[in-house]
């Protein structure tokens, strides 16, 4: 049984920086790409950042690009997520996802097919 498994998330004040985490079980993803999404309260889920199977390719939405950096460590199953200077529009729950297939790229038009069941960040002000 496939499990991703996201930690790291927390209440931080604006400016801060948040490391979050995301191990995956049950099978290894060393040749699928990963990402990470988020949904705030009343808003549908936004992807956030994906990273390619190889991890030399990394996409991000506009409202975190120069701000988060996605990484992959293959040999733990596991991708992070590093958020530098937070904002409250940054509150929301982030989800880890995996792509099934192999080799593809990890951007926001990857069709995601396992997913966490989410952590929560909250940015005050």
């Amino acid at each position: 049984q496939v499990q991703l498994l996201e930690s790291g998330g927390g209440l931080v004040q604006a400016g801060a920086s948040l490391r979050l985490s995301c191990a995956a079980s049950g099978r290894t993803f060393s040749k699928n790409a990963m990402g990470w999404f988020r949904q705030a309260p009343g808003k549908e889920r936004e992807f956030v950042a994906g990273i390619n199977w190889s991890g030399d390719g990394t996409y991000y939405s506009d409202s975190v690009k120069g701000r988060f950096s996605i990484s992959r460590d293959i040999a733990k199953n596991t991708v992070y997520l590093q958020m530098n200077s937070l904002k409250p529009e940054d509150t929301a729950i982030y989800y880890c996802a995996a792509d099934r297939q192999e080799y593809r790229s990890g951007s926001s038009s990857t069709r995601y097919n396992y997913w966490g069941q989410g952590t929560q960040v909250t940015v005050s002000s």
